[in-house]
């Protein structure tokens, strides 16, 4: 169970009912929600001064907040999560819904670039938001690949195909990157790729990173069997070599030059995982999401969210993916089985085709 689920499950009745109805109130309107509305709306008779407690201490939670001077209440970006994670109601798909999205999609499927070209013209005219569609991966060997730096929280990996197919992918490089560590992660790729397709290459970085933690783990255990260094692990996935007693080891040449092949295979290690995450990202496809807000990073600045949903081929395999983005006031009950229906209608035709 996560957090929103623990801290949803605490709540009252009459407490869940209020932030329920606030937040339901304010995806509606996009206006704060006051007392004396809700007043009216409750199932049980309470006055407006008890609500204002319950709004109060749904407020001390992180849940609600007070915009401005306001009287009334908004959901927070934690509170949305909330509600999406365990109150969101979902409405079937609007048959007038369902016919303009079908009737977009036209009779030739043979040509799947002109097809997704109208999903997304469909997605936007439906949902009056604006639509992102992701085409299928291309699983073809991979001639030569490229990070450009676009922003702190954004980047675009460039993959040019053995056949001359080439893909610009946009994601979120990890965090602290440079533009200098990512053409050095680039050229490191490069000259592994050797007709690999990204898949394989994400194999090939895993076996890397494997034999340079055992080589850490082999040349940190004499100097901590030695007394020269503490090993600790900080976490599971940043290991760390603690020396004690540096002035004891100025006369011991051997152990210095173990501790400095240690630090190198620590970058190395780093680097390593920053390139296989790269890759990770790159990839994508990790199944149908909702993200509010600052959750999601491409759209951060501007405060939107984003429904996505993954489509499949024959194979059950997930090749690409469609969404739509708007504001955080989304109308997520009715854009969830819009999205989702898309994208079983694109992973149909896909398989048809294929």
């Amino acid at each position: 169970m996560n957090d929103s689920a623990r801290l949803l499950e605490d709540l009252n009745d009459r407490s869940r009912e209020v932030f329920r109805r606030v937040v339901e109130g304010y995806l509606e309107t996009g206006d704060p929600v006051g007392s004396r509305t809700l007043t009216r709306a409750m199932s049980e008779k309470v006055s407006a001064a008890t609500i204002r407690n319950v709004m109060q201490d749904l407020e001390f939670l992180g849940l609600l907040d007070s915009p401005h001077v306001s009287a009334g209440r908004v959901p927070t970006q934690a509170g949305l999560r909330m509600f999406v994670d365990g109150l969101l109601e979902v409405s079937d798909l609007d048959n007038e819904d369902r016919q303009k999205i079908d009737a977009t999609l036209g009779s030739n499927v043979s040509d799947v670039g002109g097809m997704l070209d109208r999903i997304g013209s469909a997605l936007s005219g439906v949902t009056h938001g604006a639509s992102l569609v992701l085409t299928p991966k291309h699983e073809a060997p991979i001639r030569h690949i490229e990070f450009v730096s676009l922003a702190a929280d954004r980047a675009l990996v460039v993959l040019v195909f053995a056949d001359g197919h080439v893909e610009n992918r946009l994601f979120t490089p990890p965090a602290g990157q440079t533009p200098s560590s990512m053409r050095e992660a680039a050229n490191f790729l490069n000259a592994v790729i050797e007709g690999r397709t990204l898949s394989e290459v994400q194999t090939v970085i895993r076996r890397e990173i494997e034999a340079r933690r055992q080589e850490i783990d082999s040349l940190a255990a004499d100097l901590v069997e030695n007394g020269f260094a503490l090993w600790a692990a900080d976490g599971d996935s940043h290991e760390r070599l603690i020396v004690r007693g540096r002035s004891n080891l100025l006369g011991g040449e051997a152990e210095e030059t173990d501790l400095e092949r240690i630090r190198t295979l620590f970058d190395d290690l780093e680097r390593k995982r920053d390139i296989a995450e790269f890759l990770e990202l790159a990839e994508g496809g990790d199944g149908v999401r909702i993200f509010i807000g600052s959750e999601n990073k491409l759209f951060s600045l501007s405060g939107s969210s984003l429904v996505v949903s993954p489509y499949m081929n024959a194979d059950r395999k997930i090749v690409g993916a469609v969404g739509v983005i708007g504001p955080k006031r989304l109308n997520y009950g009715r854009i969830v089985p819009i999205v989702d229906y898309t994208a079983q209608l694109v992973g149909k035709l896909i398989s048809d085709r294929g």
